[in-house]
């Protein structure tokens, strides 16, 4: 017993061959996390008073242009550290065997997902704070695809959460980065469930403190990690930007929820009068949600 809570095992292989099928579970992760959020997206867009089609369509394409992104990134920033790359010739494309950068995934995705969402005549802005929750949930899943691939842990650690790795030798058991980042995304999903509830937001505000919440753990994260990565003053490429994201996101929250006035053409609430006679004036609404 005492050897099973010592630490985390890992899965002796992550691809598996039913008949002439091959399954690869970092795919299997993907679809479901890909599930995840447009379930839990549409739910929220349909409360807003929107329809399922625009969610399964932006789904689509957002996916197809987030994967896109995802690989471009790590093909960038990994070109001299993934040897995975260069293996074959579909090295670069070759997104089954992991490496696919959350950095590049969320910009390509939500433009693809904002021009669908504009060419259907609904609010971006609005659908942007529908789907954060979504894709905080969404990575969260995703995370246990690096399970199966026994990649992007941290450093050794003789903790009983320990992560143990095939191949490592008598110090195989290391951070489990995968888990810490699903436990923190999973929060963070009730967190900004909670936050739309209980608070009234100027959309998208909601989206920039997913940002937020998403960066503030990645850059403690980064500090844990040591698969190759390119460095800038000592501290991992991602670090850096995880803090460049969470500054911007920061910084744009306030200033577009408490400090930034109604543009001109954004209708202001009309001052409410006093009316000797005849029915009440109709106040319009002052904020887009």
């Amino acid at each position: 017993m005492s050897a099973v809570l010592a630490s985390i095992p890992s899965p002796s292989t992550g691809v598996y061959h039913v008949g002439p099928l091959t399954i690869h579970m970092y795919g299997v992760v993907l679809l479901l996390a890909i599930a995840g959020a447009v379930w839990l997206t549409g739910i929220r867009w349909v409360r807003l008073g929107g329809d399922w089609d625009l969610v399964y369509r932006v789904a689509i394409w957002g996916v197809i242009a987030g994967i896109v992104g995802a690989r471009l990134y790590h093909d960038i920033t990994s070109w001299n550290q993934d040897p995975a790359i260069h293996d074959h010739w579909y090295g670069p494309f070759a997104v089954w065997q992991g490496g696919l950068g959350i950095w590049g995934a969320i910009p390509f995705g939500v433009l693809a997902g904002a021009w669908i969402v504009r060419r259907s005549g609904s609010s971006v802005r609005l659908f942007m704070d529908a789907v954060a929750p979504g894709l905080l949930l969404a990575q969260g899943i995703g995370r246990w695809g690096n399970w199966w691939n026994q990649e992007l842990y941290g450093k050794h650690t003789t903790l009983p959460w320990a992560l143990e790795i095939h191949g490592k030798g008598a110090a195989n058991t290391y951070h489990p980065t995968f888990l810490y980042e699903f436990l923190w995304d999973i929060l963070g999903v009730l967190v900004l469930l909670w936050i739309d509830r209980r608070f009234k937001l100027r959309r998208p505000a909601l989206f920039s403190l997913y940002v937020v919440w998403y960066t503030a753990f990645r850059m403690y994260e980064e500090t844990l990690r040591i698969d190759p990565s390119s460095h800038f003053l000592g501290q991992r490429l991602n670090f850096w930007v995880s803090l460049v994201c969470f500054v911007a996101s920061l910084a744009f929250f306030i200033w577009w929820q408490f400090l930034r006035k109604p543009s001109a053409d954004t209708p202001k609430r009309a001052k409410r009068r006093e009316v000797p006679q005849g029915p009440k004036m109709a106040v319009p609404r002052g904020r887009v949600r």
